[in-house]
């Protein structure tokens, strides 16, 4: 290699990573135990070869930093470390592999595996512990300087009241990859959210927020690869600052980051939240025998949690090989300045973050006052966005459902579970059930926390499909080739598979009926509905629930709508109108079961079918698969966005779990009060059921699995 010299000036420690200031960057990295740094710049992403080597001579704070001045944005660089190699020790330095920055706000390219890729000799009769000192430059992606310059204009944080949050969960590829109004250069990529028919699509869906499956730079594992696979859903996290460059249309000189700010711009604009799914409790690194492409060989020590007993290996609460270290101050602020460049710059309004637990862990236990809760909620930016936490981990003691700090919401696990299992039919659910369509407080409610701490959800990408879940009662992951003995098997039981040919309309008409159980059920529920993309127009994944390696029709939505699929869509549009025009089912508080004032009728009432008030006796009928709940209207009124009133009427659901239908006494808590029936899932939407207003003390029959809402209409 030729070495040309190139002029440089000692730079600063901070800002971390590459810093374009118009005359040149400012180049700076955190090693604690590193002994050299070298910074190489690249010609192009798929160099094989640096054109320059610049020794980082200057070191403050254990940070190592130089300016190099003429350097413009578009520039590729990576850097070479030394250092001990001693594995047995936490030490994994090799500077024959260059590594990514750990700030880089642009990745091009993507790993290219071979051998060279990993720091020790693969074959070697000592494994980890031997060297490998091949060069593994023309393999790895490359970092890149950007210019962060883009006009916003009036651009903000939307800051949507947890209240009003409806999420929808998307894939950013899956939406758009075979939708036939997205011209075919665009599909799949950021720039295909901002398309006038997605747009229209969600706006007119009703949704408040996207939430985006991960978008920082992931690395397709080698293991994929070499079977014809990939990590599509990027739980794989490489790159903590950088928009992956696969959901790109112009890749070309980080370009990505410009079409990424877009797409968050154009959505805002539409009045949708952006929300990441973030990845900061492990690496793509993997365990002691994954590759060194980043932390490892930059300072293995400080990055990853290793065990105590033997530095060679890795603490794991994650199943993925590694944990952060998130207990040493370097990596916690790694996590925290990802977080804040993600708001400040890049103007999310959020994050759900992958296995929460595993960052909350100071020693072995989840810690409630652990260092990364209080910094979150000292900051003056942070603090102020949504905070999800995917409240578990794989460690022991990791499943935190409830036991997240104030300013948290969380996916609700029980939630899930509980529904599915009542929806199926299952007796004995329904006071669990009662908690959970009320929001929780049996698990919220004690800490201070508010009902919108619950984010409730049925399905998620992380399993079956709404359609699959009425569908099939048995996973089929074949297409991942791991013997179908891959995805989660504990949750089986609750499948509501509908058995029978698809052919069968009665089998057919049964599972859309499930469908729109499961879909008026989440969205008539107190707390935050998430619903998974594609669940609306009745996406199917052919059975497979762990499709995290499928980059076909398997992930993709199927935009061709038969009557079926767009009955089930036009029912979901107006279940999210309906709740957004019944403030009674989007409370900031818990319901107290007392008499709201000026009125004879409690908050919160449980009947049984008979009209009749549920004693505790019928909350432990282990046999109860129905119920009637009121929810009671506090007569406030509340303006829409468009300026028109919102009476908070008070409503009425009937629940009806059982295989054959059952008549309902409608509640009468004075004379002239009148129900007007306004949803009921055993019709489909398009040929709803006709019911005329009923008084209180008449019947309702209500048909087997369904369920019912009646808006109070009181009149002399």
């Amino acid at each position: 290699m030729e070495r040309r010299s190139v002029r440089t000036w000692p730079g600063h420690p901070y800002p971390l990573g590459a810093t374009w200031d118009g005359e040149g960057v400012n180049f700076a990295l955190f090693s604690e135990n590193a002994t050299a740094v070298e910074l190489c710049l690249f010609d192009r992403p798929e160099a094989s070869q640096e054109s320059h080597r610049i020794c980082l001579e200057e070191r403050t704070d254990q940070i190592w930093h130089v300016y190099v001045p003429g350097l413009w944005p578009g520039q590729h660089y990576g850097y070479r470390v030394y250092g001990p190699y001693d594995p047995e020790e936490g030490h994994r330095f090799n500077p024959a592999k260059l590594l990514i920055d750990p700030y880089a706000k642009s990745i091009a390219g993507t790993v290219e595996w071979s051998d060279a890729m990993f720091g020790y000799r693969i074959g070697d009769p000592k494994a980890d512990l031997s060297r490998d000192d091949r060069d593994n430059a023309a393999n790895v992606p490359k970092s890149v300087v950007i210019d962060p310059a883009f006009t916003w204009g009036g651009d903000t944080r939307l800051k949507t009241p947890w209240e009003k949050t409806v999420i929808y969960e998307l894939h950013v590829k899956s939406i758009t990859a075979r939708h036939p109004e997205v011209p075919d250069l665009v599909r799949g990529t950021y720039a295909a959210l901002t398309t006038p028919a997605v747009l229209d699509y969600l706006v007119d869906l009703g949704i408040t927020a996207v939430e985006l499956l991960p978008v920082q730079h992931f690395v397709r594992d080698r293991r994929l690869a070499e079977r014809g696979l990939t990590n599509y859903w990027g739980y794989n996290t490489i790159g903590f600052f950088a928009p992956d460059i696969r959901y790109a249309v112009s890749p070309v000189r980080a370009r990505h980051v410009r079409e990424f700010k877009i797409m968050v711009k154009t959505l805002h604009s539409a009045g949708i939240e952006v929300i990441l799914d973030v990845v900061y409790n492990h690496t793509a690194e993997g365990n002691q025998l994954g590759p060194t492409l980043c932390f490892r060989g930059i300072d293995n020590v400080s990055y990853y949690r290793l065990s105590p007993e033997d530095k060679r290996y890795y603490v794991d609460y994650t199943g993925c090989g590694n944990t952060l270290n998130v207990r040493h101050p370097r990596t916690l602020q790694l996590i925290m300045d990802s977080l804040r460049y993600w708001v400040l710059d890049m103007h999310v309004d959020g994050f759900r973050f992958d296995l929460a637990s595993a960052l909350a862990r100071e020693l072995h236990a989840v810690d409630r006052l652990s260092a990364f809760f209080d910094i979150l909620h000292q900051d003056p930016v942070l603090s102020q966005v949504k905070l999800i936490a995917e409240p578990w981990d794989v460690g022991e003691g990791g499943y935190q459902v409830g036991n997240f700090p104030v300013g948290w919401a969380e996916w609700n696990g029980k939630y899930r579970d509980t529904i599915r299992r009542y929806v199926k039919g299952e007796g004995g659910q329904v006071a669990e059930l009662a908690y959970r369509l009320t929001g929780s407080s049996d698990l919220y409610a004690e800490s201070g926390r508010r009902p919108f701490a619950s984010v409730n959800f049925v399905t998620a990408h992380d399993g079956f499909t709404l359609h699959d879940l009425v569908s099939y009662n048995q996973k089929h992951n074949e297409a991942n080739q791991e013997g179908n003995r891959d995805g989660t098997d504990e949750n089986l039981s609750w499948n509501c598979g509908v058995e029978g040919p698809a052919t069968d309309p009665v089998v057919n008409g049964l599972r859309e009926r499930q469908k729109r159980n499961f879909l008026a059920l989440l969205l008539l529920s107190q707390g935050v509905p998430m619903i998974c993309g594609g669940d609306e127009i009745g996406r199917t994944q052919q059975g497979n629930n762990n499709a995290y390696c499928q980059d076909n029709e398997i992930s993709w939505y199927d935009w061709t709508l038969d009557a079926p699929k767009r009955d089930l869509l036009s029912f979901a549009r107006s279940l999210i109108a309906f709740r957004k025009q019944h403030p009674v089912l989007r409370r900031r508080r818990f319901f107290q079961g007392r008499r709201l004032r000026g009125s004879e009728v409690k908050d919160l009432s449980w009947f049984r079918p008979d009209g009749k008030e549920m004693s505790d006796e019928d909350w432990e009928t282990g046999f109860a698969k129905s119920l009637t709940l009121r929810l009671a209207g506090d007569a406030i009124a509340e303006t829409d966005e468009k300026g028109r009133t919102i009476v908070d009427d008070t409503l009425l659901i009937l629940l009806n779990a059982h295989h054959t239908g059952l008549t309902f006494i409608l509640p009468a808590h004075k004379r002239g009060v009148r129900w007007d029936p306004l949803i009921d899932t055993s019709a489909s939407h398009q040929h709803p059921r006709k019911v005329l207003p009923l008084r209180g003390g008449e019947r309702y029959e209500l048909a087997s699995r369904s369920l019912a809402v009646l808006r109070l209409r009181e009149k002399h």
